[in-house]
């Protein structure tokens, strides 16, 4: 029987990446969602995805979420202690792993296995060391579909906000830019795929620089 795992959610292409690698084996689960949101804005952390956004994302893949929400300036402390907390109420249903969807960063591994080990829960990284660009183009043309929510202006121009994730955006980009943003120039909703059961209907609003520095779109209700 397979193990169930509990997946980390953001709302973006490489978590649905992540949870689509996890049911092509025949080991693990996917059982449940965990994403975390900013208490005061009611906003996936980085992304800003809404939440009604991520719930019907979770309905159209036909699984639970199970939403954590941490103020806006609440330290890596406050942050460890919440989701300790989370894991293990997870691990005592019979959960014993918890999967992520990072690429290649030494650093950000590290620090999740070091989270994992206290709490008892195995970290799984479905797609660790696959080739980011070849990652990207797998996106598009296996007809997923999303949109970029936050651009960080340092990395990239804040133009790409509020774009599709296509083709035409990937040719776009300029060298030296992570064509799955992994060092953080770009975050994504994505809205349809080959594992969601409909897509998740939205309307693009606003765009606003956030901190002097992130280009946001607003996500709204159709």
């Amino acid at each position: 029987m397979p193990e169930k795992v509990l997946l980390s959610w953001s709302g973006g292409k490489d978590c649905a990446l992540a949870l689509q690698e996890l049911l092509r084996g025949c080991r693990f689960e996917a059982a449940s969602l965990l994403t975390t949101f900013v208490g005061e804005t009611d906003r996936v952390v980085m992304h800003g995805i809404p939440r009604f956004l991520v719930e019907a994302q979770a309905r159209s893949l036909g699984l639970p979420l199970e939403a954590v929400f941490l103020e806006e300036k609440a330290g890596n402390d406050v942050y460890d202690q919440v989701i300790t907390e989370v894991l293990e109420k997870y691990r005592k249903r019979g959960f014993p792993a918890i999967a992520f969807g990072d690429l290649y960063l030494e650093d950000v591994r590290r620090y999740r296995e070091s989270r994992m080990s206290a709490s008892g829960m195995t970290p799984l990284f479905p797609l660790w060391g696959k080739d980011t660009k070849a990652l990207a183009e797998r996106f598009i043309g296996e007809g997923w579909r999303a949109i970029v929510t936050c651009v960080d202006t340092a990395a990239l121009d804040g133009v790409f906000a509020g774009r599709f994730l296509d083709r035409d955006f990937l040719s776009s980009l300029p060298p030296g830019v992570d064509p799955c943003g992994e060092n953080g120039e770009f975050h994504t909703f994505v809205f349809d795929g080959p594992i969601f059961r409909e897509a998740v209907a939205f309307r693009p609003g606003e765009l606003s620089l956030r901190d002097g520095r992130f280009q946001d779109l607003d996500l709204l209700r159709p």
